[in-house]
């Protein structure tokens, strides 16, 4: 069961990441990356760091939610690098990478939509991929659910992407989940019925 429970993952993510050649995202919460791929390989990657408080969905868990999830919305086109947001409006605030005593959300917001019963919670929750001051931090486990990013990497990632461009986030290795899903095609059935 466990095994075909990881196979018809797999097999989502391959869904994800071979739908009609668009851009998808990968995330490994294990390499604290993020891949864009594009006809099932890398394209570009960059470090990242997800929450602190492990991976999960309750809300208050302030934990990363894993699964297949899309893109809701996008915020924050042509802002400059280091443009603070608050509620996701930008405040004229401006702020360079690693500004002491300061952490909130910067330069583009990617808000995330879960696809699965897992992370349903994920739009209500404000589960975004976005900037972060704190860019000492970027590559290890460090925020509070969010994916966060540096700021030039989170505004190359906005302009590749659209609105319901598809994001998995796994637990695995990066070039292990692109891999597998690589090698199992989307066409075998398998899919949301097996998670």
């Amino acid at each position: 069961m466990k095994l075909l429970h990881f196979f018809g993952f797999t097999c989502l993510i391959a869904t994800a990441l071979h739908a009609s050649g668009a851009p998808a995202v990968v995330i490994s919460i294990a390499d604290q990356k993020l891949a864009l791929v594009e006809d099932g390989a890398p394209i570009a990657q960059f470090p990242v760091s997800t929450s602190k408080f492990g991976v999960g969905d309750r809300p208050g868990s302030y934990a990363t939610p894993l699964g297949l999830l899309e893109i809701a919305s996008k915020i924050g086109e042509n802002a400059p690098l280091g443009t603070v947001f608050k509620s996701r409006i930008q405040t004229g605030e401006v702020l360079r990478p690693n500004a002491r005593g300061r952490d909130p959300i910067v330069t583009r917001i990617i808000w995330l939509r879960g696809l699965e019963k897992r992370n349903a919670s994920a739009y209500d929750r404000g589960i975004y991929i976005h900037g972060t001051p704190v860019e000492r931090l970027i590559g290890r486990p460090a925020s509070y659910g969010c994916i966060r990013m540096r700021s030039r990497d989170v505004a190359h990632l906005f302009n590749a992407v659209t609105v319901g461009t598809r994001i998995a986030v796994v637990t695995c290795h990066l070039r292990d989940a692109i891999a597998r899903a690589s090698s199992c095609r989307p066409s075998t059935g398998l899919g949301l019925a097996s998670n």
